[in-house]
């Protein structure tokens, strides 16, 4: 039915009257802020406001004055980069975007307000002058939920100060900087890196907990000193997955204080093996327990799977429950061996006074070839025997023609089972 004229009137003047009074309303008060530039409440998902103090952030070392060019010092910028993304609540990131950044020592100290990850993109090289380090080079200490990760390269650049090294020499010489220090970080990952030439020990994990590492590459020349790969101590809950490394010493050294200690599938060589120890050079050093190697592989080392303690030892410390399972040997000196005589470079004290106890090990599944007689060496201490040592489808034999493959069970109480005859010992 069609409107009479005087309808339509009224529809359109009450149109008038409710348009004034929604244009007399104050707007939204999300609008103000976002006009004023207000933070007192959070902004719409769909604003184009700036993210707040506690959001993600980036701090790209490149922005701060770092030159990608391997000879100008980017040390500051390093720092700064720290500073400002361990300083700020939320996800925080360190870029160290492509290019050789060369630093000095490196500090990066905690608590920090928020999560940090350091993307590694770059590489970073260690200054040569041992001047400027008053210890290590990159030292992370009191961080919590840390992320290490990229296919980036931190390079200790150690093959020019490596004649600085008289450790071969002198039983308490002077220790030239680890690369990467890890203290007192909880919850962290380290992933996806490279670790080269450090002018001592590639990784330090000191008095961490909950830590996964994954996926490394860490190397260094056979003949380099003391470049251990991973060396953990007073450490709970660490786990080491799919890394590869080929070092001049220990690939992976568990010290004193460890426990819970995961190891798989890691590929060793060259270097000194997989190791517990050593033990017993300090005093008060802490029980090790709870050590589980699986699945790894190694190749042309100078020792396969190791446990080693000092004779003079100057604790009083056990370490029990090691696990080692699904080994494969390839051309290893001293492919299974506890050494509770260890005296590296005959330059310590050998009086047998042992007070290091080794018990409930495990070496089950392992097989492959040795480049030495001695596929199985338990040195145990005639004071302190070790016991309940278990060898189980021990499969290694001798390589060479002028020997046989044999074992050497020295004050060891355990078993045997399903071992090439020659290395049933026990």
């Amino acid at each position: 039915m069609a409107l009479s004229s005087t309808t339509l009137r009224v529809i359109f003047v009450l149109a008038l009257v409710v348009c004034a009074a929604h244009a007399g309303k104050p707007a939204p008060k999300e609008k103000e802020e976002k006009k004023s530039g207000g933070d007192s409440a959070a902004a719409p998902s769909d604003s184009a406001a700036a993210p707040s103090a506690g959001g993600e952030g980036s701090s790209d070392i490149s922005k701060l004055g770092a030159k990608g060019d391997g000879k100008t010092d980017s040390t500051k910028a390093l720092n700064d980069a720290w500073a400002a993304a361990c300083g700020k609540e939320g996800a925080q990131t360190l870029m160290i975007p492509k290019g050789d950044y060369l630093t000095g020592p490196l500090n990066f100290t905690g608590p920090c307000k928020g999560s940090v990850t350091i993307q590694v993109d770059g590489n970073l090289l260690g200054t040569t002058d041992l001047g400027q380090y008053k210890g290590n080079w990159i030292e992370i200490e009191h961080v919590d939920n840390l992320v290490i990760t990229g296919k980036g390269t931190l390079d200790g650049q150690g093959k020019q100060v490596w004649d600085n090294n008289k450790c071969a020499q002198k039983y308490d010489c002077k220790i030239l900087p680890n690369s990467l220090v890890l203290d007192y970080v909880n919850n962290g990952t380290v992933s996806g890196i490279t670790l080269l030439n450090s002018k001592f020990f590639h990784m330090n994990v000191f008095q961490c907990k909950d830590m996964t590492i994954k996926d490394l590459t860490i190397t260094a020349p056979e003949d380099s000193p003391n470049t251990d790969g991973i060396h953990i101590g007073d450490s709970s809950k660490v786990t080491i997955i799919g890394t590869t490394i080929g070092t001049g010493d220990d690939c992976i050294s568990i010290g004193p204080g460890s426990t819970g200690i995961n190891i798989t599938g890691v590929t060793c060589g060259p270097g000194h093996g997989i190791s517990v120890g050593s033990l017993g050079r300090y005093k008060d050093e802490k029980d090790v327990t709870d050590i589980n190697v699986k699945g790894c592989t190694l190749k042309k080392t100078s020792n396969g799977v190791r446990i080693k303690s000092y004779e003079d030892a100057a604790s009083v410390l056990t370490a029990s429950n090691l696990h080692y399972e699904n080994i494969a040997m390839e051309d290893v000196a001293n492919p299974i061996i506890i050494d509770m005589k260890y005296c590296p470079n005959k330059i310590c004290t050998k009086n047998g006074a042992s007070k290091v106890t080794i018990k409930d090990v495990t070496f089950k599944n392992i097989t492959g070839t040795s480049s030495t007689p001695e596929a199985v060496s338990l040195l145990c201490s005639d004071k302190l025997p070790c016991t309940g040592v278990t060898l189980d489808n021990i499969k290694v034999e001798y390589k060479g023609t002028n020997n046989k493959t044999m074992a050497v069970c020295n004050n060891a109480k355990g078993s045997s089972t399903g071992c090439l005859k020659e290395l049933a010992c026990l």
